[in-house]
């Protein structure tokens, strides 16, 4: 299947308007981002390292300084609609975190399924946290002290114990209101729901995996590693816990969330279709009811700002990414992948979950990759008859398969949440590498 992305010359067509429509090089778009990877590997900022990587991308690949500047602000521009709902949604994330709300939802979890289930008690709780809108880094930094104790008592290696949360938090992350399922959603145009339960069966299907897997290493390791490991973090985790809210009112926000956003699909399957909640009020009504229930009324301004805090990076890095994706969307990349796909007679669908893949592993990041392959490939799988939710959702999946190397936050933020060292944690890639590709495969099944 031929896709033509960049109109020829008609007439009254200036020479100068055909040039600004000649596409960048793939190999110039490519360039851009490994270059990017490598400014990140030396500690650059993110989006520094994205609009320093788009603008080189860009003038390597044989547009000008202006063809290369209104490419990196053109994509820049797509992402702010997205970026605008990312920072309403850390007032819900800020009251999860900062109230104890998510530390008592993932120990409730735990305390019901009890330590001869305890691997799919950390899936499943890390699964939780991030299904509802918490961060996946900040749930393993969540669920860590309990499976810290877990692995004390029970005997239970700490590498089987973070591919247990990483793989629940993977298989959370497909069905959740985070910044990379509002990203995709807002490239396709779907609402937020139906992507959220379009990878429902992967995720389920993901949780089963993380915990097979998880397992096969449970006792591997050396569990005594850990014996000193009781740390004033784990005492300040238990003594908030003791005086954190109930369980009921620790979900009532997510809950009040998910009601908010799923309340116009049903009213549409009523025949009503007047009232749209869009993510960008759900978002904040939810933590505000939460707040309220756990009676943290006169601390909500504090958690927002926290949240805001916490937001305000992945806002920052996503307007970067924009950059990057931009220059990939004015390439010849997207005609050079289908053609690549046609030529090993691969099916033309395989470039969502392909580009999810690509773009995960050139970023380090669910929601910096999913960004960059919703907003790029974007036209080009609609083009091929693919529907939106599935093209949207199948990136999406793809997007868990490499987001963990070593060159993102990701990789050392977990590894350090169990006191891991960097040799360590490289034994664990692998494994959640193989729970990306479960969620993908699941998905890409699905939707077909």
């Amino acid at each position: 299947m031929e896709i033509l992305f960049c109109q020829t010359a008609v007439s009254g067509t200036s020479v100068a308007d055909v040039a600004a429509a000649i596409p960048i090089s793939s190999f110039g778009a490519m360039l851009g981002l490994l270059i990017a990877v490598g400014l990140i590997i030396f500690r650059v900022a993110p989006a520094y390292a994205m609009i320093f990587g788009a603008l080189l991308g860009g003038l390597i690949g044989g547009a000008d300084m202006e063809r290369t500047i209104q490419l990196m602000t053109g994509g820049a521009k797509d992402i702010i609609p997205a970026t605008l709902r990312i920072l309403t949604a850390g007032v819900l994330a800020g009251v999860l975190i900062e109230s104890g709300a998510a530390h008592r939802i993932s120990q409730t979890i735990i305390r019901r399924f009890g330590a001869s289930q305890a691997l799919l008690a950390l899936a499943v709780s890390a699964m939780v946290l991030t299904a509802v809108g918490v961060f996946i880094d900040v749930a393993v930094i969540t669920v860590s002290p309990i499976a810290l104790a877990i692995c004390r008592d029970v005997g239970y290696s700490v590498p089987a114990a973070l591919l247990a949360m990483i793989g629940g938090g993977k298989a959370g992350n497909v069905i959740s209101p985070n910044p990379n399922t509002i990203a995709a959603a807002q490239e396709f145009d779907v609402e937020l729901p139906s992507l959220m339960f379009a990878n429902l069966i992967p995720a389920l299907v993901g949780l089963v995996a993380t915990v097979l897997i998880a397992r096969f290493l449970m006792r591997g390791g050396r569990p005594q590693i850990i014996e000193n490991r009781k740390t004033d973090q784990d005492n300040a985790q238990h003594q908030l816990d003791e005086s954190s809210s109930p369980f009921w009112a620790a979900v009532s926000g997510p809950i009040v969330t998910i009601l908010l956003l799923v309340l116009q699909p049903v009213l549409k399957l009523l025949g009503v279709n007047m009232i749209r909640i869009d993510p960008l009020i759900a978002l904040p009504i939810g933590g505000i009811v939460g707040c309220l229930c756990m009676g943290h009324a006169r601390r909500l301004g504090g958690y927002m700002s926290q949240g805001l805090q916490r937001m305000g990076g992945v806002a920052i890095l996503l307007l970067g990414t924009g950059t990057i994706a931009g220059i990939i969307k004015g390439s010849a990349l997207q005609t050079d992948l289908v053609d690549v796909l046609n030529y090993l007679g691969l099916p033309d669908f395989l470039l969502a979950p392909i580009s999810g893949i690509v773009m995960s592993a050139v970023t380090a990041s669910t929601t910096a990759g999913t960004t960059v392959a919703s907003s790029t490939f974007h036209d080009p799988l609609l083009a091929m008859g693919l529907a939106p939710i599935a093209a949207a959702a199948m990136i999406h999946a793809g997007a868990t398969v490499l987001d963990h190397l070593p060159h993102g936050s990701f990789f050392h933020t977990t590894g350090g949440a169990v006191g891991m060292s960097i040799r360590e944690r490289f034994f664990i890639i692998p494994y959640e590498t193989a729970v990306g590709l479960v969620l993908v495969t699941v998905s890409t099944l699905i939707h077909m």
